[in-house]
């Protein structure tokens, strides 16, 4: 965020609020309404062009998948990816205790899949299924769904507290396009009537 030349560093000339999920947090413009700007924030983060993938996690033989928006490389040497994930989610947990993740890449016209994941959803260890599509175990132990059109395959370096969420950082261990696919549009929040953040 720009701050006005006078703050010399600092927040002066904003206001700060602490307070529970739905109510304005600063810091925010003082004189300004407060839920007038939450609103103005969140559409303008809103507008920040993002994907829209499926988490993969694992930590014994609990798996999960995640539909996430807050993935991104973040390292050219080691190849490293940052999710950013809800405290309060069984993503969360698992990542946390089972060291790694996968992040798999949709086909754009096959965005109806990832409400199937906006939940946890339903594990079938035998069939090697979540929410009844097939998954295989890539070389970190994290679950990748078969109908990726690409993966990236990820343990776990380290992870950095952010308040409601903490961002996981990983390097890459595996990666690679299903067959034919390397040419096919990915899908983005744009494509769906979904939005998380702000």
């Amino acid at each position: 965020m720009d701050k006005p030349a006078s703050a010399a560093g600092s927040l002066a000339g904003y206001g700060s609020t602490v307070s529970t999920r739905g109510v304005p947090v600063g810091p925010f413009p003082t004189g300004v309404d407060p839920v007038e700007y939450e609103r103005l924030r969140r559409r303008v983060l809103w507008k920040l062009p993002a994907g829209l993938y499926l988490l993969g996690s694992r930590a014994g033989e609990h798996r999960n998948l995640m539909t996430v928006n807050w993935v991104m490389q973040v390292s050219l040497s080691p190849k490293q990816l940052a999710a950013s994930v809800e405290r309060s989610a069984v993503t969360h947990s698992l990542i946390s205790e089972g060291r790694c993740f996968s992040v798999a890449l949709v086909a754009r016209d096959n965005k109806e899949v990832v409400r199937k994941f906006v939940k946890p959803p339903e594990h079938d260890l035998e069939a090697h299924t979540l929410a009844g599509f097939a998954y295989r175990d890539g070389r970190s132990g994290a679950p990748i769904p078969e109908f990726a059109v690409a993966f990236l395959d990820c343990v776990l370096g380290h992870s950095v507290d952010l308040g409601s969420h903490s961002l996981f950082v990983g390097e890459v261990i595996d990666a690679g396009f299903a067959p034919g696919a390397e040419d096919v549009e990915v899908l983005r929040m744009e494509d769906t009537r979904m939005n998380y953040g702000g």
